[in-house]
């Protein structure tokens, strides 16, 4: 089974570093796989951020370490730049849906709903980051599963 670090939390949520360049680069670097908040803004740029526009990085920075990543993105604009004009990428869209389907068909599941082999399950809670039989578990707390 797959771990996907939430933002880059491993260990709990931490609002001063998850989505930062380098708390990505840490969970990668620890082996996970990782849930990114994406951001393309009408001037052409890539922001990481879960409620805004952040931190900016580069095409060049994402495709570095485009096969581990999961990408949110987290507005319609954002969606349909990755859509069609990038390739290879793994990103979805949602807002609030008890499921979506991400561009390589993978079923990304909310927390507490139901799951297949085939489906990343969102884990809000340390208590639930057990072992299931889903392609992925996606949480803040990946850590206590590995």
């Amino acid at each position: 089974m797959k771990l996907i670090a939430h933002r880059g939390n491993v260990n709990g949520p931490d609002p001063l570093t998850e989505n930062t360049p380098q708390q990505i680069e840490s969970a990668i670097a620890a082996g996970y796989d990782v849930e990114i908040d994406m951001w393309y803004d009408e001037e052409g740029k890539l922001w990481l951020g879960h409620d805004e526009p952040t931190y900016e990085i580069s095409w060049w920075w994402l495709a570095g370490k485009q096969e581990y990543l999961w990408i949110h993105c987290k507005d319609f604009r954002t969606f349909h730049e990755f859509s069609h004009n990038t390739s290879g990428y793994n990103y979805f869209f949602h807002q609030g849906d008890d499921y979506t389907l991400t561009s390589k068909e993978y079923i990304w599941s909310s927390p507490g709903k139901s799951y297949t082999p085939n489906t990343i399950r969102m884990v809000d809670t340390k208590e639930d980051t057990k072992e299931y039989d889903c392609y992925a578990i996606c949480s803040d707390y990946v850590g206590s599963v590995k």
